[in-house]
């Protein structure tokens, strides 16, 4: 696992190797902050990042200059490693060993980015459930936006405030986003990549 982009551009992360998560690939993450980068100044971002396993779409945001940064995941060694690597970079991430759904319901925070990433063999109806409760409890701003990890076989497209999607090999991002009169110029383009 590397950083790919910022201060810390090509550092190398070695996570435990008996972590339970499915990191997302160089490819993938690269794409993905491309998009990005079109749309936000990455040092003015408040990022909530859910089912943050490694804390590899963390440490990215890190790198690039966020300054806030919550990584939310229920599993113990992965929320140790997220702080020993924050502490080691000096990064300034919060770490929170909670399970997503809890936290959703409990936390009044605001974010110009919510990345959620839960495991591929969650089920449809816990996908629809992460995205209803961020729009629900207005966990995003109002020009912010959410991207939701996921396989092909879970389809979230029909879900309000959907806006695009993008597919890199087996992975698929859908974006989010607070619906306004902009977002139709926005959206245009291929809505597929290899």
């Amino acid at each position: 696992m590397r950083i790919i982009s910022g201060k810390y551009k090509g550092r190398r992360l070695s996570p435990p190797k008996n972590l339970p998560v499915r990191p997302t690939t160089d490819m993938s993450k690269e794409a993905l902050f491309n998009i990005l980068n079109n749309h936000f100044n990455f040092a003015e971002l408040s990022v909530l990042d859910l089912f943050a396993g490694t804390g590899n779409i963390s440490f990215e945001f890190a790198s690039r200059g966020s300054e806030a940064i919550v990584s939310v995941d229920a599993d113990f060694g992965c929320i140790s490693f997220i702080k020993k690597t924050t502490d080691e970079f000096e990064f300034n991430i919060t770490a929170i060993k909670s399970d997503v759904f809890k936290f959703l319901e409990k936390t009044k925070g605001n974010y110009d980015i919510v990345f959620a990433d839960p495991p591929y063999g969650m089920t449809q109806e816990n996908f629809e459930k992460v995205v209803q409760i961020v729009f629900e409890k207005e966990l995003l701003s109002e020009d912010g936006m959410m991207i939701v990890e996921h396989s092909k076989h879970t389809k979230l497209e029909h879900l309000s405030n959907f806006s695009f999607q993008k597919n890199y090999g087996g992975s698929t991002f859908s974006f989010f986003e607070l619906e306004n009169e902009s977002d139709n110029d926005e959206i245009e383009g291929d809505d597929s990549e290899e």
